[in-house]
């Protein structure tokens, strides 16, 4: 065999190229797969309780859309995105969830029960990452938190506990509130009793007297506010609903025009102009949920994705709101607020 002074024999340096060839093909593949995975076209479903033009729904698929775009998921390019909207009951977001259904989904984000109860109906089989939903397990969603089981995961949104706290929290900014109405919609809301029975565990200790107050339409809504303003010391408890999410400003204005204190459990229904607010950040679930449907689009099953619980709230007071119902807002309450509104 030929060889040069100081060199490797030919045939050996020849095989040793071609060994690191091969080697530099394979470190490649993980690469080359992934990015195969995200080249081609895939398809979300989105099933939403909002309607499309609702400013805080439209601030909320934003942060969607941009923490796809942190995981390469651009929309156009590799992604499609098809929403339906305004999902109220569990009937109507039948009828949406089988038009989603047509057009073939890898996976669809799901916000607000109904909306997750009518893809249960339609769907065993297409991964549903869901947001805002109470008690995931109570309501047959999840087999347990850490391991789901099924076909649907996600982000759960507020526990029992906190009616005990928005009663604590109400008392504390209006403390000559002794009747306190608790607004829901037993067709959309999500396990109302369980808070109710929460605020009801301490009411004796705040000297109110809690009055279930549902609603099912917007006259019913001005049933409630009369009946708490026929004297000075009516205040609301604002469950989290898709029905209260759809009229929050009917329900915002006409508190103000009775004087009725309110508190309410999302922090933009204080910035559209309510009293207080204290409940989880939407939009931090909404980044987290781009992070299950990235993982389940490259291959990983829902049942393995844990449900996680709400890690980030806030508590925001509307100065303007309180200075026009007659309240001081207390020193200690501004200094535990997240965000003061003047």
């Amino acid at each position: 065999m030929l060889t040069l002074p100081g060199a490797r024999p030919l045939g050996m340096a020849v095989r040793r190229r071609d060994f690191i060839k091969s080697i530099g093909s394979a470190a490649a593949w993980p690469l080359a797969a992934r990015a195969q995975q995200t080249d081609r076209m895939r398809r979300i479903g989105m099933l939403l309780n909002l309607p499309e033009s609702d400013p805080a729904l439209q601030a909320r698929l934003g942060v969607f859309r941009q923490s796809l775009a942190t995981l390469d998921w651009s929309e156009g390019r590799n992604v499609r995105i098809d929403c339906r909207f305004s999902v109220d009951t569990v009937g109507q977001g039948e009828v949406q969830a089988r038009e989603l259904m047509k057009l073939q989904p890898e996976v669809i984000l799901a916000h607000g029960t109904p909306a997750v109860a009518a893809l249960r109906n339609v769907t065993s089989t297409v991964p549903i990452v869901f947001v805002v939903v109470s008690e995931p397990v109570a309501q047959g969603f999840a087999q347990s938190l850490s391991h789901p089981g099924g076909n649907i995961t996600g982000f759960s949104y507020l526990e029992p506990s906190l009616g005990a706290k928005w009663l604590e929290l109400l008392k504390e900014i209006a403390p000559r509130v002794l009747r306190v109405g608790v607004m829901f919609n037993p067709d959309s809301a999500s396990a109302p009793a369980l808070f109710v029975h929460s605020a009801q565990a301490v009411a004796s200790k705040f000297s109110t007297e809690l009055i279930e107050s549902p609603v099912q339409d917007p006259a019913g809504i001005e049933q409630v506010m009369i009946k708490l303003a026929g004297a000075s010391d009516g205040g609301l408890i604002i469950l989290p609903d898709v029905f209260v999410g759809l009229h929050r400003k009917t329900i915002i204005e006409r508190a103000a025009h009775y004087t009725l204190p309110a508190i309410y459990p999302f922090p933009n229904y204080t910035a559209e102009g309510g009293l207080i607010s204290y409940g989880v950040q939407i939009e931090d679930l909404y980044r987290k949920a781009a992070t299950y449907v990235d993982r389940i689009l490259r291959g990983s099953r829902p049942a393995d994705l844990p449900v996680e619980q709400p890690t980030k709230f806030e508590l925001v007071v509307n100065l303007k709101t309180a200075k026009a119902l007659g309240l001081t807002v207390p020193e200690k309450l501004l200094a535990l607020a997240d965000q003061v509104i003047e």
